[in-house]
């Protein structure tokens, strides 16, 4: 079955670097384009990141766009996402995805706070 498992999250002071990685299973990853989201308790959901099969091809969200950088590894199967510059409101549990529709994984939790 489809399965996701992110890593890496942590406590980061404003203006820290975390990485984060997700390794997926269950599919043909390289043949799928991978997303990061990210969920603050009691709002919606929002993507922040996404990457083309091969990895030529990203979009970020205006909120992310020029600090975090998403990449991908399809030999082993790890869709991974650089934070840089991190802000207070990165906090958030982060999750990886091919879309909306595939199971969740447990994701991981980012707190940005001095």
């Amino acid at each position: 079955q489809v399965q996701f498992v992110e890593s890496g999250g942590g406590l980061a002071q404003p203006g820290g670097s975390l990485r984060l990685s997700c390794v997926a299973s269950g599919f043909t990853f390289s043949q799928s384009q991978m997303r990061w989201f990210r969920q603050v308790p009691g709002k919606e959901r929002e993507m922040v990141a996404s990457i083309s099969r091969t990895g030529l091809g990203t979009n970020y969200a205006d909120s992310v766009n020029r600090r975090f950088i998403i990449s991908r590894d399809n030999n082993l199967n790890t869709v991974y996402l650089q934070m840089n510059n991190l802000k207070p409101e990165d906090t958030a549990v982060y999750y990886c995805n091919t879309g909306w529709d595939n199971p969740w994984g447990q994701g991981t939790q980012v707190t940005v706070s001095s």
